[in-house]
């Protein structure tokens, strides 16, 4: 009887707190250090160059930067001596990264090597390279401070024909992709909402401390969610942002790489979720 009523009280209690979330969805937080005006001047700027533009590395670290998103940034690295100079000007440990499209974020694929400590260890790594992959103007390598250990994440806000603005989220790798393990919510996002996609997932548990793992600043992470919901909610010209890969440390985070897309907003007449025009 006793373990009858234990039974019964964690199901109230879940229901509870499952009709609590349903009819209180939290709110969209404001930031202090959001500069909107500044994000559409620039918006407004690069989309003059024409329409479905892709955003260049400089002014995508601008725009998130009024956001304040801060991508780590990544030198151009298109000889030895270039990437030995751009170790030194950023201390190492160091990076080196190949950002040809069939090498981009593929550590497995060995275009990534991490934890350079000197310049030997460089110059052996981007030898190694260009003789895997071929010269250097095809691989088109960077060198990146590295970032402290943590989980690899993925953030993706994109136009959906049907829903609108909707913000994704998932871990970084084959085996999230390949098992398709992304959670989806629609734009803007709550704080409530955040959390609940952050572990909405399958692999959450790696975020959490997973057998003994130190677990990670999800805070940090939530928090991220809804700088980038309030860039896409804010700007209807913001059709697509990736960050790839997020490296979420035990203390704060750090966005490796990020991609945006823009579009001249459609016309609407109504009130319902924003979309793209479909042709």
């Amino acid at each position: 009887a006793a373990e009858r009523a234990v039974r019964a009280l964690a199901e109230a209690v879940k229901y509870a707190q499952w009709r609590r979330e349903a009819t209180e969805p939290g709110k969209v937080p404001e930031y202090d250090d959001i500069d909107e005006r500044g994000a559409a001047k620039l918006i407004a700027g690069l989309l003059e160059r024409g329409e479905g533009l892709a955003v260049g590395p400089e002014d995508t670290r601008e725009l998130l930067a009024a956001y304040g998103i801060r991508v780590r940034p990544a030198l151009p690295a298109p000889t030895p001596d270039a990437a030995a100079e751009a170790a030194h000007a950023l201390g190492y440990p160091v990076a080196l990264k190949a950002t040809a499209p069939h090498l981009r974020h593929r550590a497995d694929l060995g275009g990534v090597r991490l934890d350079l400590a000197d310049e030997e260890q460089l110059r052996r790594a981007y030898a190694e390279l260009t003789e895997l992959f071929g010269p250097a103007e095809q691989l088109r390598p960077v060198v990146q401070a590295m970032a402290a250990r943590g989980v690899d994440t993925v953030v993706r806000a994109v136009i959906d024909p049907a829903a609108g603005a909707v913000l994704s989220f998932g871990l970084a790798g084959a085996a999230s992709q390949l098992l398709g393990d992304t959670a989806h919510r629609l734009v803007p996002v709550t704080e409530r909402e955040a959390s609940s996609l952050v572990r909405s997932i399958r692999t959450a548990p790696l975020l959490f401390g997973w057998r003994g793992s130190t677990p990670v600043d999800t805070p940090a992470l939530e928090e991220l969610l809804l700088r980038v919901s309030r860039l896409v909610d804010d700007h209807p010209e913001v059709v697509a942002v990736t960050l790839e890969p997020v490296v979420v440390a035990q203390h704060g985070l750090t966005v490796l790489d990020a991609t945006i897309r823009l579009a001249p907003p459609p016309a609407r007449d109504d009130l319902g979720p924003r979309t793209l025009p479909v042709y």
